[in-house]
């Protein structure tokens, strides 16, 4: 009796416990619809673009698809801050899961930069948390150091395999990038349609791709990594899914 009743007591204290676990923002998909259900909240996946090193195993652009690309490249890099692409990303994305976690349900594909995850497993990912948006955030290179400005990536409808998706990723990618633009005044490269990322392409839902600025432009390099700056560039995001989605303040 002394044996069984001590656990009973385990278990109680067990099921007490794990009542209290919070929920993260990164949690598993089912719970991500659940809680957004619950909640009423639209589900916002955010990719911090790359990674510490880059994968060059070779995947398929698109499912089914003969052609390949590597899985993940490791981005660009500051040509004055010496900061790679992969940990501004992160710093963004880091920043904007506190400025929505209140209005929405957040999903981070990455909290770090030690991940090894492939590009058409981010957008799986992002399938699976049954997201409302996938929000991927990069920086742009180029070798004319000259060039500066943002661009705004959605995916082709001339594309099978986001032709579905690609009409509502478009409507999103101008109600946003108007409001991003308005923060951070910066120059405008356009809203321009992709067909060759496999990131667009393994997506089932709306999805796009903010190049927040060029790091090989020494300018824009130093802007980027100041926080006031990324704050605005947040701050416009922010403006732009709760113009979208109607979020009442």
């Amino acid at each position: 009796m002394r044996v069984k009743s001590s656990v009973i007591i385990l278990v109680i204290m067990i099921l007490l416990i794990s009542s209290h676990v919070p929920i993260r923002a990164d949690a598993s998909a089912a719970g991500s619809k659940s809680l957004a259900r619950a909640t009423g909240q639209k589900v916002i996946c955010i990719d911090a673009g790359h990674q510490s090193k880059g994968n060059n195993a070779k995947e398929p652009i698109s499912p089914g698809s003969r052609t390949v690309k590597p899985k993940v490249s490791s981005g660009t890099q500051g040509v004055a801050t010496g900061k790679p692409e992969y940990k501004l990303t992160l710093e963004v994305a880091l920043k904007l899961e506190k400025v929505l976690q209140n209005d929405y349900k957040v999903v981070m594909l990455r909290r770090s930069n030690n991940v090894d995850i492939s590009n058409s497993e981010r957008a799986t990912r992002c399938n699976q948390a049954g997201a409302d948006l996938a929000l991927r955030l990069h920086a742009d290179g180029n070798d004319n150091r000259s060039i500066q400005g943002m661009s705004f990536l959605y995916p082709s409808a001339d594309s099978p395999s986001t032709k579905k998706i690609a009409p509502q990723s478009l409507e999103i990618t101008k109600v946003l990038s108007k409001a991003v633009l308005k923060e951070t005044q910066a120059t405008s490269r356009g809203l321009i349609p992709r067909s060759d990322l496999t990131g667009f392409n393994w997506s089932k839902v709306p999805v796009l791709l903010i190049e927040m600025g060029f790091m090989t432009n020494r300018e824009e390099d130093l802007k980027l990594s100041q926080a006031a700056y990324q704050d605005k560039i947040v701050l416009g995001i922010k403006k732009g899914l709760d113009s979208y989605y109607k979020v009442k303040k």
